[in-house]
């Protein structure tokens, strides 16, 4: 069975025994990876990754806002709906995407591509401070901007599908550390229905959809699982989200890429703790809708010696 074969299995409930294997330590870590490795795709094969999480492509406000922020304007929902958001159309922008999946497919992994969500990416925009007051004094016209960025999304994730990606991933921070950034309210009315829209476009392609949203995000489980999303990232234990309560109630419903927190375990040099936090999460999850992850990129504080103590450890239960 290929990598790509086991994630697909293991996210739609038929885990085979083997838990798939990934890790977010690109960006922080590359240099010491480097170093240690000869680069960061060697330390890839070496742990056999099972997926590939590709970064990427076009961006709707790389150029497009440069007049109106040259001139001093602010940038509020009713002047965002004039804009003409930068095109998708350019070959060029999706060269880098082209050589990731080209090197990965050569592995046979499950390939999952970064796209940008509904809030988080309007979040550079408008600064998140305006943007959570803008939620409650310009709903209408945010309605229409949230219409706009998921018409984008869409041409967007259609090309990505064009060129063979496995899932489309999103990324969308809705949690602070012990609750949702605006209300349950807010999430189904202004944000839900666009991030339905934008799945059921990949669920008519056959491509799986997930969600990358940090923080607690309890109150927002049911609204997933009406979305569609085949499996988020990650499931942060350390934000009020108990193992169980996913056991529970949403095993059935989605998977979960995650389980090597990186807030509370990875990076503080404790290998006592990250060896029994590593058991301890694969006692849980191991066989369910499971691959093992960090909750995000592995923070500088990492030394190699705890990055591959790790993985050791990750690779040898997941087998």
């Amino acid at each position: 069975m290929t990598s790509r074969e086991l994630v697909i299995k293991t996210m739609k409930g038929e885990n085979p025994g083997r838990t798939p294997v990934y890790g977010w330590v690109l960006f922080e870590l590359e240099e010491p990876i480097t170093r240690a490795f000869g680069s960061v795709a060697n330390f890839e094969d070496h742990y056999e990754f099972d997926l590939a999480h590709i970064f990427g492509g076009p961006d709707p406000f790389r150029n497009c806002l440069t007049p109106l922020r040259e001139q001093g304007v602010e940038i509020t929902p009713e002047i965002l709906l004039d804009v003409e958001f930068d095109g998708i159309d350019s070959e060029s922008d999706y060269e880098d995407v082209r050589r990731s999946l080209a090197h990965h497919r050569q592995r046979d992994r499950f390939c999952y591509m970064q796209t940008p969500g509904i809030f988080e990416a309007l979040n550079g925009v408008f600064g998140i401070e305006n943007h959570l007051l803008y939620m409650a004094l310009y709903p209408d016209e945010l309605k229409e901007v949230y219409r706009k960025m998921a018409d984008w999304n869409i041409q967007n994730a259609s090309h990505l599908m064009d060129l063979g990606v496995d899932g489309i991933h999103v990324s969308d921070d809705w949690g602070s550390q012990k609750a949702l950034l605006f209300s349950p309210a807010m999430l189904k009315e202004m944000i839900v229905p666009q991030h339905k829209r934008m799945a059921a476009q990949c669920k008519k392609r056959g491509v799986m959809t997930s969600l990358h949203s940090d923080g607690c995000i309890v109150p927002a489980l049911d609204s997933i699982v009406e979305i569609g999303y085949d499996f988020i990232h990650p499931w942060q234990e350390n934000c009020h989200m108990p193992y169980s309560l996913y056991l529970e109630k949403y095993q059935d419903k989605f998977g979960i890429l995650g389980g090597v927190c990186v807030q509370s375990t990875l990076g503080f040099g404790n290998f006592e703790r990250v060896e029994t936090e590593i058991r301890r999460v694969f006692s849980l999850l191991k066989g369910k809708r499971w691959a093992c992850c960090t909750t995000h990129f592995v923070e500088s504080t990492c030394s190699m010696e705890e990055l591959t103590f790790a993985f050791d450890l990750i690779r040898k239960l997941a087998a």
